[in-house]
């Protein structure tokens, strides 16, 4: 399974906002130091923001910062609210049964595993187990701001 680069943004916005949690960041913050358009990662913060993950606030001095404690951000939640698709393949999609295997075709049944499998180990973590390096994250963050 490949994310979709929104939710690789939106992961990544959580572990630099996780990483520096005592002052507000702005998203030219984050885009300048991934090296992202900030087009695009508005837009990433934008559905952040309505999700509950964060909390942005307009207008000069304003920012974002996480709106919950990292412990209550669940990775596979995260996932699951921002891929548009996380069907597999056709057959997992109810209005495209185009395939001509089905209903004999028992690879669906393999992939629901594995796709169920995958969520449950993203289930497991949560956005503070990406922090456990929060120092060492916060130097390459901010060496990577330098670097651009």
């Amino acid at each position: 399974m490949k994310f979709t680069q929104f939710t690789d943004y939106s992961l990544r916005t959580l572990i630099y906002l996780g990483a520096q949690q005592s002052m507000l960041v702005t998203i030219s913050d984050v885009a300048e130091s991934y090296g992202i358009a900030q087009n695009h990662l508005t837009k990433v913060v934008h559905q952040l923001a309505n999700r509950g993950y964060i909390q942005t606030t307009r207008g000069k001095g304003g920012g974002m910062r996480l709106a919950r404690l990292p412990q209550l951000i669940n990775i596979g939640d995260v996932v699951r609210d921002m891929e548009d698709n996380i069907d597999l393949v056709e057959c997992f999609n109810s209005k495209n049964q185009s395939c001509p295997l089905l209903p004999a075709c028992i690879l669906k049944s393999v992939l629901t595993e594995a796709r169920k499998n995958f969520f449950d180990t993203l289930d497991r973590y949560t956005l503070e187990d990406l922090l456990i390096n929060q120092s060492t994250l916060r130097k390459q963050l901010e060496l990577k701001r330098n670097a651009h």
